[in-house]
């Protein structure tokens, strides 16, 4: 009994902490899932008088939920940075004020299933929640309810900063002392690599519809368009917008616009977007049209990514022009110059980035505040230390506001902050530089709604609006360099990703450098590849991040082997007889590009064949063929095959190998010089052979004789 009770006791020890454990996971998990529609309003007034929230809340657990009630939760003026930061990182604050729970309906929800949240709470000097002055405050949609086998608890909040700028009901505050000079940057760019291949001449093939859904009525991208068309009414809002576009994707929709093709498992496939992206293109056309426009990196290419990649010894500087020579393309599709040498990089620049992007022509580098670093607080656009460089910060906390749930809300609330209604009430004199994320994602109501609290800002006196070039056009207020922690490390491109690209691009150059151009043609060698290394370029996109090198780089090695597939040896439909020993191998070359190529012929895999010299180069014309006689000997007689391959002069492979059937019934001449040789050696050895069993048997019989006339003599 004493075995078994230890026994058991090592049993409940064992299982208890790992049952325990179980629980604690599964609490960890969301039950309920919040989705909000609206929030009304955006900013408290002296003239508010209620506040409406609506959405719906989502079972997303494994088991019932009931007795599902929501309540708003108010709390203290938030007066520091941390504070704000707490907030949006859904930290727990103390309550200043909080309205009764309201029961939704219905009040139990199996897994999956969805209530309706709807919630007005009355704003004045009779409401739960009273807002004492002017401030940002944290703002809480408290969701509770009852699991099955559990009890009642908070399964899903959503916390907003909301700003007030007045209290409901009392006399009009008095305006901040200073309002901030504001411009405010407008991401057009790509959500991810769309295009798999864009070969010179060849149709455009994209991954899927989805750039076709972004650009199509209430799509992402038409909805960051129609947004910033809307607010064109507010002068102060469209003056004070930049629009930073990406090259790569006004390309891109401008191809789709003249057709393109979607790829699929069983091949490609017409797309059904270009109406579509020929309309979008006109509206953004528009949109643009005498407007401050600025440009990303072809693709959101990750720039410290391109320093890393290798040609031979040295760095391809050539990418890192390519990747930040997009202006030319928005001049051209879209008619208007970008900010000469103005730049908002995505991703880490570190010092040898900063330095290059200095050399091509970059002269001003947007910029996270967080990463400039300086020894006094930087309160404007610095020079950066041993560059040539100005660099304008972003305000990081707006940034970060602008990120996640709630986004549009959030920063508004951290803009208000910045301007003066966080602290002690003032406001801050430097710029203020607003950025939302790349590829903000954001309804079209959101954005909207959005730019028109920015207008009610600029109304208020708030913030001041500033045309983007005439932020720039201030003196640097100090120096800085540009900082970066192991997190952004860590976010960056992999090592593996910038070696396959490395590789890649090595492959590449190898191959541009046997093209030569056709008189007839009159098409650029540098054309033939520019898809390559386009696609080099987008393999280093940040939306790329946490893919593995395979993956990025996919598009890259498909397109190079797309290129050189086309010079190739063609494979003989039928086994070649040899009609001697010493006769040529005949090879015929194609070349299905626009372009001449020169090509050398080696043998593969050739047991019972040898080249009898080296086998001189060819060039091979564009969309052209040649018939190349390969100087071989036969080793010996009978079938045998041997493998023909291309490369360049310099050893870049091209094409396939083409496998050769031959059959020789003669031998070559130094196949017979062996064999004669060797009969004659044979036939030495054999003499000798001969000649020494003669005289070995001649010995023989000499001794037989010799004694028996010896004993005749003896008797």
């Amino acid at each position: 009994m004493k075995r078994l009770a230890a026994t058991v006791l090592s049993i409940l020890f064992l299982a208890l902490p790992a049952l325990f454990g179980a629980v604690a996971q599964a609490q960890d998990q969301p039950r309920l899932r919040v989705d909000l529609d609206q929030l009304n309003p955006r900013v408290v007034t002296t003239t508010s008088t209620s506040i409406t929230v609506t959405g719906r809340v989502t079972n997303v657990g494994d088991r019932p939920i009931s007795k599902l009630s929501v309540r708003l939760q108010l709390g203290a003026r938030l007066q520091s940075e941390q504070q704000i930061g707490d907030v949006l990182a859904g930290g727990k604050f103390k309550d200043l004020a909080a309205t009764e729970f309201v029961d939704l309906e219905p009040d139990k929800l199996e897994a999956g299933q969805s209530a309706k949240l709807d919630l007005e709470v009355p704003l004045g000097q009779s409401s739960k929640l009273q807002f004492p002055k002017p401030g940002v405050y944290p703002l809480l949609v408290n969701v509770n309810g009852t699991p099955d086998f559990g009890g009642p608890e908070r399964l899903a909040a959503v916390s907003l900063l909301m700003p007030v700028l007045g209290v409901p009901g009392k006399a009009s505050a008095s305006r901040p002392p200073s309002a901030p000079s504001t411009s405010l940057l407008w991401p057009i760019s790509n959500s991810t690599v769309h295009v798999v291949s864009a070969p010179l001449g060849g149709p455009l093939t994209l991954a899927d519809e989805r750039l076709a859904d972004e650009l199509a009525t209430g799509g992402r991208l038409d909805s960051l368009v129609a947004a910033a068309r809307a607010a064109e009414a507010d002068t102060k809002v469209s003056s004070s917008l930049c629009l930073a576009i990406d090259p790569d994707l006004v390309a891109t929709v401008d191809g789709m616009s003249r057709g393109y093709q979607v790829a699929t498992g069983g091949g490609p496939v017409p797309g059904k977007g270009a109406v579509t992206a020929k309309n979008w293109l006109g509206q953004l056309k528009a949109l643009v049209a005498g407007r401050c426009v600025v440009t990303l990196p072809f693709a959101d290419a990750d720039l410290t990514a391109l320093t890393k990649v290798r040609a031979g010894d040295a760095t391809d500087t050539a990418l890192m022009a390519t990747a930040l020579g997009g202006a030319a393309t928005i001049k051209n599709l879209l008619g208007i110059q970008p900010q000469d040498g103005v730049l908002w990089p995505g991703g880490v620049l570190d010092s040898q980035t900063v330095e290059a992007i200095g050399k091509a022509g970059v002269k001003t580098v947007l910029t996270d505040s967080r990463r400039l670093q300086s020894d006094s607080p930087v309160s404007g656009g610095v020079s950066l230390e041993g560059t040539g460089l100005r660099a304008q910060p972003i305000d990081a906390l707006v940034s970060s506001a602008l990120n996640g749930s709630g986004s549009t809300q959030n920063g508004l609330g951290a803009i208000a902050f910045r301007a003066g209604l966080g602290g002690q009430g003032e406001g801050q004199e430097r710029p203020l530089l607003i950025a939302p994320p790349r590829h903000w994602a954001a309804t079209g109501t959101e954005l909207t709604t959005f730019l028109q609290r920015m207008g009610d800002f600029y109304a208020a006196g708030l913030v001041r609006s500033t045309p983007l070039p005439e932020l720039l056009g201030e003196g640097p207020s100090g120096t800085a360099s540009v900082n970066y922690d192991p997190q952004d490390l860590t976010a960056a491109t992999s090592g593996d990703v910038t070696a396959r690209m490395s590789q890649i691009d090595n492959e590449t150059l190898g191959l541009s450098s046997a093209m030569t151009m056709d008189a007839t043609k009159r098409v650029n060698p540098a054309d033939v590849i520019a898809p390559v290394r386009l696609a080099i370029i987008r393999a280093a996109s940040t939306s790329w991040r946490g893919s593995n090198a395979e993956i990025a780089t996919g598009n890259a090695r498909g397109d190079l082997e797309a290129i050189r597939s086309q010079v190739t040896v063609e494979r003989p439909k039928q086994t070649i007889a040899l009609a001697s020993g010493a006769s040529p191998l005949p090879a015929y070359i194609t070349n299905g590009l626009p372009v001449g190529v020169n090509v050398r012929t080696v043998l593969k895999n050739n047991v019972g064949l040898r080249a009898t010299e080296a086998v001189p180069e060819r060039t091979v014309p564009a969309n052209g063929a040649v018939n190349q006689l390969l100087p071989v000997e036969a080793l010996r007689a009978g079938r045998f095959s041997v493998d023909v391959s291309l490369t360049t002069p310099d050893g870049t492979r091209l094409g396939t190998d083409a496998r050769f059937e031959l059959t020789s019934t003669e031998y070559g001449a130094i196949t017979i010089i062996i064999t004669v040789t060797a009969a004659g050696a044979l036939l030495l050895l054999s003499s000798r052979r001969i000649y020494r069993r003669i005289k070995d048997s001649r010995a023989d019989r000499a001794g037989e004789t010799t004694p028996r006339v010896t004993e005749d003599a003896q008797v």
